[in-house]
């Protein structure tokens, strides 16, 4: 059997867990997925998973193979990578990871455009919350909102991500319209479960407001909130790149619009400058030049 196409699957069951899963991922049956995990156990004389009924673990051996493996597939796309930007077209497969909300709102379109510059290239996007391990989990690119990302990171600023505080027109004529951020204290609010959940914190000019809301439902994802904003379910802190396209329909009403929230960025972000292969340093130009623009903020 392929001895690259084995680390392959190995590596996705690892990642995943899940036989199946991996069978669905990588388009084979389950039964074959088996047999390529048994090849590379078979291979290197060592079990490398344990499996129950309920979950499928490394065993030391298969940590160690596990990092040799991505190390292996790493360097495999690189040099098809190298190879076809020899010949002018880029090829192989980026793994990139971003939020869901900006993911969602921005950056499929992006991707999508991307593409059709380069249909020789394969994207496998990680929408996710979560803090990856950007080398464990073999992710080409991250693209992440923060106001100071990880410094054992290469970042680059794609644009600034800047909030507003939004309610529903229903929610607004039933509970009012707070005039000073102390008002919030008296309204029902959504936010962030991992971050600003119970602190708004608010500037104008000079003043500065820090704001204890009471937080009766909490997400850890900013298109939940939006879509509980829109039912009428209170006040949200949102990007305006997810809130703007509600603002301008008159879906979302921006409360206290002389007061400025926290100002974070879009950062790309990457594990080293070096062998940063073509097809990653083309995406990142792209990315610089789509964002330039920022067409959300066009109100």
């Amino acid at each position: 059997m392929d001895r690259l196409t084995a680390m392959q699957v190995f590596v996705e069951v690892a990642t995943s867990g899940s036989f199946s899963a991996t069978a669905d991922k990588l388009e084979m049956s389950r039964a074959m997925v088996t047999r390529y995990v048994g090849e590379m156990e078979r291979w290197l004389a060592a079990r490398l998973l344990q499996r129950t009924t309920r979950s499928v673990t490394l065993t030391d051996a298969g940590e160690n193979c596990l990092r040799r493996c991505q190390q292996m597939l790493a360097l495999m796309e690189n040099v098809e990578e190298e190879t076809s930007d020899h010949e002018g077209e880029l090829r192989g497969q980026l793994r990139l990871t971003c939020s869901v909300s900006l993911c969602y709102a921005q950056l499929a379109a992006a991707i999508v455009d991307f593409l059709r510059l380069h249909p020789q290239l394969k994207i496998d996007l990680n929408a996710s919350e979560g803090a990856l391990n950007l080398v464990e989990a073999r992710i080409d690119l991250a693209i992440r909102i923060s106001a100071a990302p990880d410094p054992t990171l290469i970042g680059r600023v794609l644009a600034p991500c800047s909030s507003v505080l939004v309610a529903s027109p229903a929610y607004l004529a039933k509970h009012g319209i707070p005039q000073m951020p102390s008002d919030l204290t008296e309204h029902r609010c959504v936010s962030y479960a991992n971050f600003g959940k119970s602190i708004w914190k608010l500037t104008r000019g000079e003043e500065f407001a820090q704001v204890s809301v009471g937080s009766y439902f909490s997400a850890n994802e900013a298109t939940a909130l939006l879509q509980a904003c829109l039912a009428g379910g209170g006040i949200a802190l949102q990007p305006t790149y997810l809130a703007n396209p509600y603002l301008r329909d008159g879906r979302l009403q921006q409360i206290l619009p002389e007061w400025r929230l926290p100002e974070m960025s879009i950062y790309a972000l990457y594990p080293s400058r070096k062998h940063l292969s073509p097809a990653v340093r083309a995406l990142l130009d792209f990315l610089v030049e789509w964002f330039a623009v920022v067409p959300w903020e066009d109100l």
